[in-house]
């Protein structure tokens, strides 16, 4: 057997073994993709299993996940940190080939996927990226940012929206190093992909601006490696159309049954004698040899690129610098920021973040972003740099167009390149837009931070659809994002400081409203997530949790109550989280030792029901509202001082 085909095939017994093995998995696909993906990591992708960081590596982005078995057999067979008995632990607890990729469990894995689309949307992130890097440090001779994006996807991928949205801006970008790899073998788990879409996609990426290259047997080797060769040659974004089949050479070949069915023992032995391959878990010499043999070329492409990565620092001694730096962690002046902050005593909180964010541009060269076609409104914009185009790869700022859940997930994409700090930006009512992709952030820890303004009822004139009730309860419960809420200068900078200091994904809740900006709170109270920011002379009989914008009217009621000597002591709660995080100590000082504890927050969120007894009050906002002025729909929902102080004094029997 042609060694070319002889791995192809013990490939594929290896793929098919590895889910039969674990009776879990997707054999269809993974099957049916073996060819383009042996051709891409044979002939076509650079990279060094010694170093899986190489800076100028290709990027893979597995956006169909659910093929995961065949990419653990091609990284074993390429000399990544995969075993067989990796292999045979597939989908078992702790093992490194979990169910769907996942950049923490496996060497080689650039992107967590399993979410169908996502991947997608991440690839054209991680191509812009590149671009910019390219275009920032490249010099005649010294190219050191020149890899390729590559992204398999299936059918399913391309119906999702978040792809869609993200190709069009790929198009329209010209990303030019950016190859989607389309497995298109026309079954979905219910049965044929036109039950469902119909539409010719070959015409549809011609429409969005992309190179389109049609394999029309995509389960042979040397057609799909002729392929990629091509589309590397392009001056715009690439999809190849690959015509594949599901299940290839099993019994199940062509439908949708073998989508996710793992081959009996009985199956499988008949699968392999049709393959010619022999033994258990098996690899041949010749096979690892003619894998090797790509790896030789790899290794010597990846020496020669570190010695130019050397002599870079000679001739261009500056721009090594710079390069340098951008690998390290930003040094950034939080206290003068603050001070800076502090200059304005009524400010809203868009304004706030609008200058944090330009003055923290000036400390951090790496920090990028763009907002969802919404710029004028929530303010998150770079003032001193341009837009990134085809034109201008050094535009710090990113026309996302009106794309939230693509402008989550290619923000994703831009974090992972290399040490990037990423920003996107809308209102909080379409932050539900984006949560698939914040859950993916959060999972692989990326340094992506959401600004969401317009963070309450009280914008008014937009009606329900715009005034956020749920969307601010939705981002609390994912695990591993930081939301801060902030009624000052010093809880903006205590989320943005957090933010760079531990690359934690974050979402600010920021105020199209004007706050009165509290210049006597410390950095350092607000870091602690929760802190007493008033408090009465008289012992506080009364203790009111609040965040953002609902602490200017907390503020109002304890000055009310203190009118009628009832003491008062007012928390402002911009991250519960954090504040949770504290000691113990510290939570007992700021919490407790009243006879009523009221939250007051414009949301839904039950969270705060963790502070509260049966008799305590928590002032929310449990129906969507209706159009009209902001303060009179904020009042008619009941965030009115008047009535809430009398609500306090009657449940204290006081009035």
């Amino acid at each position: 057997m042609e060694i070319t085909q002889k791995t192809l095939a013990y490939l594929k017994s290896l793929t098919a073994e590895t889910v039969s093995n674990a009776k879990s998995g997707h054999t269809g696909s993974a099957l049916g993709a073996s060819s383009i993906m042996l051709a891409l990591f044979h002939d076509h992708l650079f990279f060094d299993p010694k170093d899986t960081k190489l800076i100028n590596r290709d990027r893979l982005v597995m956006s169909a996940g659910h093929t995961s078995a065949l990419y653990y057999s091609l990284l074993h067979l390429f000399g990544y940190d995969i075993s067989i008995e990796d292999l045979k632990k597939f989908r078992q607890l702790g093992s490194k080939t979990p169910g769907h990729p996942e950049i923490n469990a496996t060497p080689g894995v650039e992107v967590s996927t399993g979410p169908l689309g996502q991947g997608v949307a991440n690839a054209v992130g991680l191509a812009i990226a590149e671009s910019m890097m390219e275009a920032k440090f490249n010099e005649k001779k010294f190219e050191m940012f020149n890899n390729y994006t590559y992204c398999y996807a299936g059918d399913g991928c391309l119906m999702e929206g978040v792809a869609v949205e993200a190709c069009s801006l790929a198009g329209t970008l010209k990303l030019n190093k950016l190859i989607l790899l389309y497995d298109n073998n026309e079954i979905t788990i219910d049965g044929k992909r036109d039950l469902a879409c119909s539409e010719n996609t070959a015409l549809k990426f011609e429409a969005m601006g992309w190179n389109v290259i049609e394999v029309k047997d995509g389960n042979d080797y040397y057609k799909c490696s002729s392929a990629i060769k091509k589309a590397k040659k392009s001056d715009k974004p690439t999809i190849i159309i690959f015509k594949t089949t599901i299940g290839i050479g099993t019994k199940c070949e062509g439908s949708e049954k073998s989508h996710a069915m793992p081959l009996s023992a009985e199956d499988l032995a008949e699968f392999k004698t049709s393959l010619g391959v022999e033994g258990s878990f098996y690899v041949p010499d010749d096979v690892y040899d003619f894998c090797k043999s790509a790896l030789t070329k790899n290794y010597l492409e990846s020496a020669r690129y570190k010695k130019q990565y050397e002599a870079y620092a000679k001739a261009y001694p500056e721009k090594y610098l710079e390069l340098a730096m951008h690998f390290k962690e930003p040094k950034i002046n939080f206290n003068k920021i603050l001070k800076s902050l502090n200059k304005t005593q009524v400010i809203s909180g868009r304004d706030m973040g609008h200058e944090a964010i330009n003055l923290i541009s000036k400390d951090v060269p790496n920090f990028v972003g763009g907002t969802a076609d919404v710029a004028p409104s929530t303010k998150a914009v770079l003032d001193d740099y341009d837009y990134y185009s085809p034109s201008n790869r050094l535009g710090k700022n990113i026309h996302f167009g009106i794309r939230e859940h693509a402008m989550g997930a290619i923000s994703n994409g831009i974090a992972l390149y290399t040490n990037i700090f990423v920003f996107d930006s809308t209102f909080m009512g379409f932050s539900n837009y984006m949560t698939p992709a914040i859950r993916m952030s959060a999972m692989m820890h990326l340094p992506v931070l959401s600004i969401f303004t317009h963070d309450s009822i009280n914008i008014g004139e937009d009606g329900p659809s715009h005034q956020p009730i749920e969307q601010i309860s939705a981002l609390r419960q994912i695990v591993g994002l930081n939301v801060f809420r902030p009624t000052n200068s010093a809880e903006l900078v205590a989320g943005l400081k957090i933010f760079f200091e531990t690359k934690t994904p974050t979402a600010l809740i920021l105020s199209k409203s004007k706050l009165e900006n509290n210049k006597n709170v410390s950095l350092e109270d607000a870091l602690k997530g929760g802190y007493i920011i008033y408090k009465t002379k008289e012992k506080p009989m009364i203790e009111i949790i609040a965040t953002g914008s609902e602490i200017v009217l907390a503020t109002q009621i304890a000055k009310k109550l203190e009118s009628k000597s009832v003491g008062v002591k007012v928390t402002s709660m911009p991250c519960e989280k954090l504040f949770d995080a504290q000691e113990k100590k510290h939570k007992s000082s700021v919490l407790g030792g009243t006879k009523l504890r009221v939250v007051i927050e414009a949301s839904n969120d039950t969270v705060w029901y963790k502070y509260l007894t049966s008799k305590d009050m928590l002032v929310n906002v449990t129906n969507y509202q209706t159009s009209g002025k902001g303060s009179e729909v904020y009042a008619h929902a009941g965030f009115d001082a008047d009535l809430i102080t009398k609500n306090i004094l009657k449940k204290l029997k006081l009035n």
